[in-house]
């Protein structure tokens, strides 16, 4: 569990074990859930496919993953015992800890130290010397203290975020404008500099976050039931936004294996 004052801004930590790559058969898709994350590869790499373009986080190196709103496909880097720390951050949190424009960051992966500099290093070396995994954590639960006590609250933007949280993605920017007496133009400059994406676009990765968590809560169900449409104005916009954060369509991903990705999901 995190330490008390990171726990507003965390919103999960795991560890992940595996004894080599993933199954052939597995498609290993990872759906976005509005979270950017924090990776410490420190048994074995993990790749990740991102919009065409592979982002490898080597072994005992610490990568930060920016906001995400694509399909993800991830597999081990060798076929070897992995062991990997991940700390996510709700889209609220992430600009307390690192101090730069995430919009640089989004849909990519970088290793902490190009992203920090000598801070980072440090880290990355303080992380390798800790010797088990909860020594690991306890390090980088340090480090994310310090940063939390450099970089002021954003009551506006973390207003916004919570506004878009609590109705599943479906308030509207005119609605938040009037909410917050901020321009539209106003409010995208914010988020894209706390957190990289439009707040209609990190609108529209909640609402499918709330889909497939309830997809995934619910078993196997088929696609033609209406239960989650509610999110949505009709069944064209569901799939629609279906196949941008999937890559396929509803009947196409019927027929795949994805228990690495349901997994890593929950």
């Amino acid at each position: 569990m995190p330490a008390s004052p990171l726990r507003k801004y965390i919103a999960k930590m795991w560890l992940f074990e595996s004894s080599g790559k993933m199954p052939a058969d597995d498609m290993k898709l990872v759906v976005p859930n509005g979270n950017l994350k924090l990776t410490v590869s420190y048994q074995n790499g993990i790749v990740a496919a991102i919009n065409g373009r592979e982002f490898v986080s080597r072994q005992q190196d610490i990568t930060l993953t920016g906001l995400i709103n694509v399909p993800v496909f991830l597999d081990a880097e060798n076929d070897v015992p992995t062991e990997t720390i991940g700390i996510e951050f709700h889209p609220q949190g992430a600009y307390r800890f690192f101090h730069f424009s995430l919009k640089d960051i989004q849909n990519q992966i970088y290793p902490i130290s190009d992203l920090l500099g000598n801070p980072g290093r440090q880290l990355v070396e303080r992380v390798n010397e800790a010797g088990s995994a909860a020594q690991k954590i306890l390090v980088l639960q340090q480090f994310l203290l310090q940063q939390l006590a450099l970089h002021e609250e954003d009551s506006v933007f973390e207003y916004c975020i919570e506004q878009i949280m609590s109705t599943r993605g479906k308030i509207t920017v005119k609605e938040l404008e009037r909410k917050t007496g901020y321009t539209s133009r106003w409010l995208n400059v914010k988020f894209q500099d706390c957190l990289g994406v439009s707040p209609k676009n990190l609108s529209s990765v909640i609402r499918f976050s709330h889909y497939y968590q309830s997809l995934l809560g619910a078993g196997p169900l088929p696609f033609s039931t209406h239960d989650f449409y509610d999110l949505y104005y009709d069944q064209s916009h569901f799939i629609k936004h279906f196949e941008r954060f999937t890559g396929l369509s509803p009947k196409s991903f019927e027929r795949q294996i994805n228990h690495f990705g349901e997994r890593y999901y929950r």
